[in-house]
């Protein structure tokens, strides 16, 4: 197979698909799973950050442990794609289970129920989807400025995806109840994530006769070496969790502020809407500015725009034109962010088998699991730990001054910090300097292993 071969446009949105499928799951939990816990469940603002946080420690062992599964994995669908076909329908049982909590239950009964199905949810379901959605940018193509195309058009789907969701979860709520929503919403995310398994395939590391992976498995204790001695697995980890920290935060926050600073629980959609539209028009420009000024400079340019967005949201005061004018900024600046990660991912794994002769795409793709399901925790997390702070109270009908104000530093300052740290983050990630010698030294190794 022609493993340098040009994805068709057609491929790359049914990649894409599964992003979105993805998404789906990801938005709920960072835009809504906290709010439904404490207004509808009942549960405490504290004890639900704390279940986030507790739950990461459980989420970086099964993302290395899928990792590791996805490298020794040896089918006829090749050694990520497979796995999609299993995290569909296990995303839709997740979601309608996490969304469904037995309000019979006692406070402690509710918060064994939230353990459970939010663990299953996400570190294992996510962690199986996760991982080998990422996995399988890597082996659809060697070619590193066709994966950065790939990678946009994922985030596109990735973002239409969170708009849609974004924008009818609140009406839905409203209209059917949770029960009713959760079902729609876990069938769709199935869908989306089954299209990619059945439209997608891989062509890196399969033999051109047997159809089969010709890739030699790796040991688990020959790969944990190799990639704890790749800097950029690190600093890929370290940029996903920021920027998911950030994400999850100003999204989970956002509905908190428009109920109680706007006062306008509906404002939501139209921030879900009419403010991440632009995000997604300018990584239709992403391709093309990366690679005349490569993806690090574009992801940089995206931050500030995050910074300044931010900064618009914190003197917003529940002003609804500055509100959506800093919705939009973050939304422009963070898209390039995510499109780049996933695009980083696969250049890593390259620079691990150029580096240090062995190739790892799913161990080096449990960073992208790693960071993003460690964000969305974190993200969540601070927000309810600044609104249990800050006194918030989800039974009460008009919450204090003091809840409010912690309200509006979650929604905005706190973004602008986080986000002057990503910038920090981004900075070091170098790894572009070395694609053309690697894709030269990639392209004959693969050439040769192909006549072995």
């Amino acid at each position: 197979m022609d493993e340098n071969r040009k994805t068709p446009m057609i491929t790359k949105i049914l990649y894409g698909c599964g992003a979105g499928g993805g998404n789906v799951m990801s938005t709920i939990l960072a835009s809504f799973l906290l709010s439904y816990y404490t207004d509808t469940a009942l549960m405490g603002a504290a004890a639900v950050s704390t279940m986030f946080l507790i739950s990461r420690v459980l989420d970086g062992i099964t993302d290395i442990i899928m990792g590791g599964i996805v490298d020794k994995t040896n089918t006829r669908w090749g050694k990520a794609r497979p796995w999609l076909l299993l995290a569909g329908p296990l995303m839709a049982v997740g979601m309608i289970l996490i969304l469904n909590m037995p309000m019979g239950f006692s406070d402690t009964g509710k918060l064994v129920y939230a353990y459970l199905t939010y663990i299953f949810l996400n570190c294992i379901v996510y962690t199986i989807f996760g991982i080998a959605h990422s996995a399988l940018l890597a082996r659809m193509t060697l070619d590193y400025e066709d994966r950065t195309t790939t990678s946009a058009v994922s985030s596109i789907m990735n973002n239409l995806a969170g708009i849609v969701v974004g924008s009818v979860t609140t009406g839905l709520v409203l209209k059917y109840g949770w029960s009713v929503t959760s079902v729609i919403l876990g069938i769709a995310a199935c869908i989306l994530i089954l299209i990619t398994f059945f439209g997608v395939k891989e062509h890196v590391g399969i033999d051109a006769v047997t159809g089969k992976v010709k890739t030699k498995e790796v040991p688990f204790k020959d790969a944990v070496p190799v990639i704890l001695k790749n800097k950029y697995f690190f600093i890929i980890i370290f940029v996903g969790i920021l920027t998911l920290v950030v994400n999850a935060n100003a999204i989970a926050s956002m509905i908190f502020y428009c109920n109680n600073v706007v006062g306008d629980p509906m404002f939501m959609t139209t921030l879900m809407s009419i403010g991440q539209i632009p995000g997604l028009a300018i990584l239709l420009f992403m391709p093309a500015l990366s690679k005349k000024f490569g993806k690090r400079q574009f992801m940089l340019a995206g931050i500030v725009l995050m910074i300044i967005g931010f900064v618009v949201l914190g003197l917003a005061d529940g002003n609804r034109s500055l509100v959506l004018a800093g919705t939009i900024l973050r939304s422009i600046g963070i898209s390039p962010i995510f499109a780049g990660i996933y695009a980083f991912i696969a250049d890593i794994t390259d620079y691990g088998e150029w580096k240090f002769g062995i190739r790892t795409e799913g161990l080096i793709s449990s960073s992208q699991s790693v960071g993003s399901k460690i964000g969305i925790g974190l993200g969540s997390g601070l927000t309810g730990w600044i609104l249990a702070a800050f006194g918030y109270n989800g039974a009460a009908a008009v919450q204090s001054a003091a809840a409010v104000s912690g309200i509006k530093f979650a929604f905005g300052w706190l973004g602008a910090i986080l986000s002057v740290c990503l910038l920090v983050a981004v900075l070091l990630m170098d790894v572009e300097k070395y694609m053309p010698e690697i894709r030269t030294a990639l392209e004959k190794k693969h050439g040769q292993a192909v006549h072995e």
